[in-house]
């Protein structure tokens, strides 16, 4: 449910229709939709405790009763690890383009990050690359980087398991104010180092899901 706060939609409207058999994303920005359980629950402090078949089912409804219209990309946001929203993505959808790992440097969290390649090869899912996030905390002061959960760790795992590595994103003030208010961190700080980070990533992305595709083909 964060997302919505991150893409300052929180107030949101989900609407349906069809009693509730199809719903209406929101438009957070021109040409960018958003499904997340923060349009569904009233109270934003309160807990989402739910079970397996619950989970399942909500992301079933958004992926085959949302109305999405004609979409250049389908991004899923998914929490770490290979649990039941994975799993439902996977079988709901079988002509997806591939899977991106996102982890941190540390030992830790890649671990989380092995298992999901594991994950995806086990599936059949091509994976379009990992990307290192918080790779460094970028100081404004001293304007060096320090790193807070060390560095390297997701291209060196990248090159261990032959998967593609996408680029490192720092840590930085502006990005993080970005996120906390709902801006567009490339639009209020195009030229900062996590922003240009990002635009590399995307580009790469997006020349890896065109070669999927003809893959596939």
């Amino acid at each position: 449910p964060n997302v919505a706060k991150m893409l300052g939609c929180e107030d949101g409207i989900l609407f349906s229709e069809n009693e509730g058999k199809t719903f209406h994303p929101v438009e957070a920005r021109p040409n960018l939709l958003v499904m997340s359980l923060a349009f569904a629950i009233k109270d934003p402090d309160s807990p989402i405790v739910w079970r397996g078949p619950m989970k399942t089912g909500a992301i079933r409804q958004f992926l085959a009763q949302a109305e999405w219209g004609t979409l250049d990309y389908l991004l899923i946001d998914s929490p770490p690890g290979t649990g039941d929203e994975q799993l439902t993505v996977v079988q709901t959808i079988r002509e997806l383009t591939g899977t991106i790992i996102v982890t941190t440097p540390q030992e830790v969290a890649l671990l989380d990050a092995r298992r999901s390649v594991a994950f995806s090869r086990t599936m059949g899912v091509a994976i379009l690359g990992l990307i290192e996030n918080m790779s460094g905390l970028f100081c404004p002061h001293c304007k060096e980087e320090i790193p807070v959960f060390g560095t390297g760790g997701g291209e060196r795992l990248a090159s261990e398991l032959g998967v593609p590595f996408l680029g490192r994103i720092p840590l930085e003030v502006p990005l993080m104010e970005a996120e906390d208010s709902g801006r567009s961190h490339l639009e209020s700080a195009p030229e900062s180092r996590s922003a240009l980070a990002l635009k590399m990533i995307a580009l790469k992305i997006d020349q890896g899901t065109a070669v999927s595709s003809i893959i596939k083909e």
